[in-house]
C-alpha cells in the first residue's frame, strides 16, 4: 500500500512539473513573439490640417514599408495606434486627449478614425497625451517587441499639467522610443524642447513642413493595379454582427484613399495583399485560413446571405473557391508591384538631380526612424 502511495505521489509531482514546464515553454514562445507597434499621437489644433493631410495620404505607404519587416525567417506582427490631441473639442478635464484606437491590426479602422479627424483650436500637451498612450494602450512585454511612438505639432514641448520629461523618462522605462516630429523650422524645434523629448528615450526628432503637398508618381502599373483590386474585394466574404459593415468600410477606404489621387489608391490597394492587413474577425476566407472560426458552428444569421442555403459542403467549396481566386489576384497584384516600384525608383533617380531639395514629408521621417529603431531589434526591412 505504502509503494502505491509514493507511485501515486511521484505520478502526481511529475504531472505537475510537466503542466509547469509545458506553460513555461508556452510562455516564452509568446514573449519571443515579435511585434511592431507604432502609436501615432497627432496635434489636430487649428494650424495643423497639412500634418493631418499628410498622415490621411501616406498611411498606406507607411504601412507597405511596414509590411517588408521581418526577423531571420519570421514576419512580426504589425499593429498601430492613433491619439489626437490639442482640439480644444475635446474634454479639458482629459487634457484635450482622445485616443482613437488602441492597437489594432484592423487598419481600415485606423483608415477610418483617421479620415474623421478635423482641426481646431486649443492646448497642446504633449507631456500628457504621451503619458496617456504608455498607461492607456496595451503595449507588448516582449523585449524582442519594437515600440515607438511618434508624436507630431508644433507648439512647445513643455506645456501641460504633465512633465514631458517625467513622460518621456517613463517611455524609456518600458522600452518605448519616443520620435518627435515638429512641424515648422528644425531650430525651432529644438528651442521648444522637441528634440529633447526624443534625446530622452535615445528617439530621433524630426521635423516637416507640415502644409508640403504629398507628391505621387503615376506608373503605367495603375489601371491594372486598381482593376484587380476590385476583383480582389470581391473575394472577402463577410460574416457575423460586423461582416456587412466591414465589408462597407473596407470599400469606403478604399474611396478615402482616392481622394489623394490614383497612385494613392493604389498604395491601399496594394496594402491587401500584404500579411499586415487582416480580416480573419470578419472576413469568412481570413478566418478559414487563421483556423479563427469553427464554419459549421456559425448560426445561419451570422452567414451572408449567399450562404444561407447552403450546406457544409457547398459552404467550404465556396470559400475555398474564394480563397483560390484571392491567393491568384494577390499573386498578380504583387508582380505589378513590384514592377510600379522598380518604375518610382527609376523616376526618382533621373529627377533627384534635378529637382532642389525640399523638406522631408511624415512618411519618410517615420519610416527612416522606425528602419533606425529596428535594427537595434534586429529587424530587416
Amino acid at each position: 500500500m505504502k509503494n502505491l502511495k509514493k507511485s501515486f505521489s511521484k505520478t502526481i509531482i511529475f504531472t505537475v512539473i510537466c503542466s509547469i514546464s509545458i506553460a513555461s515553454v508556452a510562455n516564452t514562445q509568446d514573449a519571443n513573439t515579435q511585434k511592431i507597434q507604432l502609436a501615432l499621437l497627432l496635434d489636430t489644433s487649428n494650424s495643423m490640417d497639412g500634418l493631418i493631410d499628410q498622415a490621411k495620404s501616406q498611411l498606406w505607404r507607411i504601412v507597405n514599408e511596414m509590411s517588408k519587416a521581418s526577423c531571420g525567417e519570421k514576419k512580426p506582427a504589425f499593429e498601430l495606434a492613433l491619439y489626437e490631441y490639442g482640439n480644444d473639442r475635446l474634454s479639458v478635464t482629459d487634457g484635450y486627449i482622445r485616443q482613437l484606437t488602441g492597437f489594432t491590426t484592423d487598419l481600415d479602422v485606423v483608415s477610418e478614425k483617421l479620415f474623421s479627424l478635423t482641426t481646431n483650436g486649443g492646448s497642446e500637451f504633449c507631456g500628457e497625451v504621451i503619458a496617456s498612450s504608455l498607461k492607456n494602450l496595451k503595449w507588448d512585454d516582449s523585449k524582442q517587441s519594437l515600440k515607438v511612438i511618434f508624436i507630431a505639432g508644433n507648439e512647445p514641448f513643455n506645456q501641460g499639467r504633465i512633465n514631458y520629461i517625467e513622460s518621456c523618462t517613463q517611455a524609456k522605462q518600458n522600452d518605448v522610443l519616443v520620435n518627435t516630429i515638429f512641424c515648422g523650422n528644425y531650430t525651432e524645434g529644438i528651442t521648444s524642447y522637441w528634440k529633447k523629448g526624443a534625446d530622452i528615450t535615445s528617439g530621433s526628432y524630426m521635423n516637416i513642413d507640415q502644409d508640403q503637398k504629398t507628391v505621387y508618381i503615376s506608373t503605367p502599373y495603375d489601371d491594372q493595379i486598381m482593376q484587380l483590386n476590385i476583383i480582389l474585394n470581391n473575394t472577402y466574404i463577410g460574416y457575423g454582427k460586423t461582416g456587412a459593415s466591414k465589408k462597407a468600410s473596407q470599400v469606403q477606404q478604399d474611396q478615402n484613399a482616392t481622394q489623394y489621387g490614383k497612385a494613392n489608391a493604389v498604395e491601399r490597394a496594394t496594402s491587401k495583399t500584404k500579411h499586415v492587413y487582416k480580416t480573419e474577425s470578419w472576413d469568412l476566407v481570413g478566418a478559414s485560413e487563421s483556423n479563427a472560426v469553427q464554419i459549421d458552428k456559425l448560426k445561419e444569421d451570422e452567414l451572408p446571405e449567399e450562404m444561407k442555403k447552403m450546406d457544409a459542403k457547398q459552404k467550404k467549396e465556396f470559400i475555398d473557391t474564394k480563397a483560390k481566386e484571392r491567393a491568384k489576384v494577390k499573386s498578380q497584384m504583387a508582380e505589378l508591384e513590384q514592377k510600379r516600384n522598380d518604375f518610382i525608383a527609376q523616376q526618382k533617380a533621373k529627377t533627384a538631380t534635378e529637382t532642389p531639395s525640399a523638406a522631408s514629408p511624415l512618411e519618410d521621417v517615420m519610416l527612416k526612424s522606425v528602419k533606425k529603431a529596428g535594427n537595434s531589434k534586429n529587424f530587416k526591412f
